[in-house]
């Protein structure tokens, strides 16, 4: 053989052999199942971009605690929110854990676990404003919120369904100007500071977290919604959805729990009723009384809610 030939044969196995020592050393995390989280990255403080350029938040922290412990990969991708339920349905992603409020609209398109949160919808005005309650609920400000959450789907809904305005005011509203819709919650803050919006509403929570240090903004007051976070998946993903409910019952019962709730969550923490039941499919109601979230009745720890 040909030396030229021969000492080539023979490079090319020496650097396959650093290859194949490279595989060897490396952790086999491929085996691991990897799950593809949407979240809404501007979303504080359950998710959203933080300071070191990764995402961190409340939410972000708990999925990648539940992944540890029941050893799957995540991978945390940022979504539009108008259309973080499509890209579950169609394969982009595969659970949304993001601060995502049961509500009908969204179980006609997918299946909950169990819930972990509880929130109300908070209104958010210019400190020294003089905007009242009743011009909110009337209507006769300029309303700041973001496209498609469930504080704007709660506004298309009629009184006599534990709404607000009804589709067809709500559209005219839209219209006139008076609901101005926003692509995240930050952009509507930022229109209220420039004074484009009179007041926001968005969930309270997230509300609180975001005003925290800054002087110019206040909240105006709070409404009753009731409304419960879980994670979101396809309806045919039953086993990620089982597999997701065990991991959120261990957590709450975690001293991680505590540690997230201290790291990130502004307001003091009020624990609901004990044992309580989610059940299934209509819309979610105060602590103290049955919520809904899929098809059949499951035991669940007791959620987190707002005070």
């Amino acid at each position: 053989m040909d030396k030229k030939v021969l000492y080539g044969v023979a490079g090319l196995c020496l650097v396959f052999a650093v290859l194949m020592a490279g595989c060897v050393n490396t952790p086999a995390e491929d085996d691991k199942k990897l799950y593809v989280v949407g979240i809404d990255a501007e979303y504080p403080p359950f998710s959203y971009l933080g300071d070191n350029g990764e995402f961190v938040g409340f939410d972000v922290d708990s999925v990648k605690w539940i992944a540890e412990q029941k050893g799957f990969n995540v991978k945390i991708q940022a979504v539009a929110w108008d259309g973080i339920i499509p890209a579950l349905q169609t394969g982009k992603i595969d659970m949304v854990y993001s601060g995502m409020s049961i509500t009908p609209d969204r179980l006609e398109k997918v299946n909950f676990t169990i819930p972990y949160w509880q929130v109300n919808q908070g209104i958010a005005v210019k400190t020294g404003s003089d905007v009242t309650m009743d011009q909110f609920t009337n209507g006769t400000i300029v309303i700041g919120v973001q496209r498609s959450c469930s504080a704007d789907q709660w506004m298309q809904k009629a009184e006599d369904e534990d709404g607000l305005f009804g589709e067809e005011k709500y559209n005219q509203l839209v219209k006139n100007g008076n609901i101005k819709l926003y692509d995240s919650f930050p952009m509507s803050m930022v229109a209220l500071e420039q004074g484009l919006v009179d007041a926001v509403i968005f969930d309270d929570v997230n509300i609180e977290s975001y005003i925290q240090g800054k002087p110019q903004f206040t909240m105006l007051g709070s409404i009753e919604t009731g409304e419960y976070y879980a994670v979101a998946v396809r309806k045919e993903d039953n086993d990620l959805r089982e597999l997701m409910n065990a991991g959120i019952t261990e957590l709450m019962a975690s001293e991680k729990w505590n540690e997230l709730i201290g790291q990130y969550i502004v307001e003091d923490v009020v624990e609901p009723t004990v044992n309580e039941t989610v059940v299934a499919t209509t819309t979610p109601v105060n602590t103290t009384a049955t919520v809904t979230a899929n098809t059949t009745a499951v035991e669940t720890t007791p959620v987190a809610t707002t005070a």
